[in-house]
């Protein structure tokens, strides 16, 4: 069985450097695709699961904004399972903060090279190893700041109250981007942060084997 990989915002496949599945599970990382001018996260993702092999089996795993890019993908496709991590299912899951910046317009003037620097400055207090901060940084400055502006700007206008099929949710109860208390997971990890995915690996890799079946 297939089993496809979307990243989170500024990432790419090397975020899920840690995950391992079963030998017998075919890995596809989705890379990005150009977004087009005032595109919906609905109409993005729609586009997107064209590169997705729907005849036979198929399971999402979506890391963050890759979780919801996954949501809007499930509606259409009806994987056997989907996977979000550090994410949230619809967009009333969305921190109300975010949405208060987003009536502000604080989402379009906020310089994304600024933003940025924030991500990469965070790195410091966070609990990644060196060798994975140093890839952090790296994925950061590769990030397309035109994609990072329409991403921000799709997840804040987002608009789903209809859950996935068969879905799964693990969030870190200490997750500082999407905190836990604003959404309702189906497994906490306890102590992970929005990047688990690589300080907890071993803990969601275990949940992974158990989840992803044929």
């Amino acid at each position: 069985m297939k089993v496809y990989f979307i990243s989170g915002l500024a990432a790419d496949e090397r975020a899920f450097k840690h995950i391992h599945l079963s030998t017998h599970h075919e890995v596809v990382h989705l890379q990005w695709i150009e977004p087009l001018q005032n595109e919906s996260l609905e109409s993005y993702a729609l586009r997107l699961s064209e590169r997705i092999d729907a005849k036979g089996k198929f399971a999402l795993v979506g890391l963050s904004f890759g979780g919801m890019i996954a949501t809007e993908i499930s509606k259409l496709l009806h994987p056997v399972r989907t996977i979000l991590i550090s994410s949230i299912p619809c967009s009333q899951h969305l921190p109300g903060y975010y949405k208060f910046a987003h009536s502000l317009g604080l989402h379009r003037v906020v310089p994304v090279s600024l933003i940025k620097k924030g991500a990469k400055l965070k790195r410091i207090f966070t609990s990644e190893s060196s060798q994975d901060k140093m890839m952090l940084r790296d994925m950061i400055n590769e990030a397309d700041e035109r994609f990072i502006r329409w991403s921000i700007n799709a997840i804040l206008t987002w608009n789903n109250k209809q859950m996935p099929e068969n879905f799964v949710h693990l969030h870190g109860s200490r997750d500082e981007v999407l905190p836990n208390r604003f959404t309702n997971p189906t497994h906490i990890i306890r102590g992970g942060g929005h990047l688990m995915v690589m300080t907890r690996a071993k803990e969601i890799n275990q949940i992974l084997q158990e989840l992803i079946v044929d």
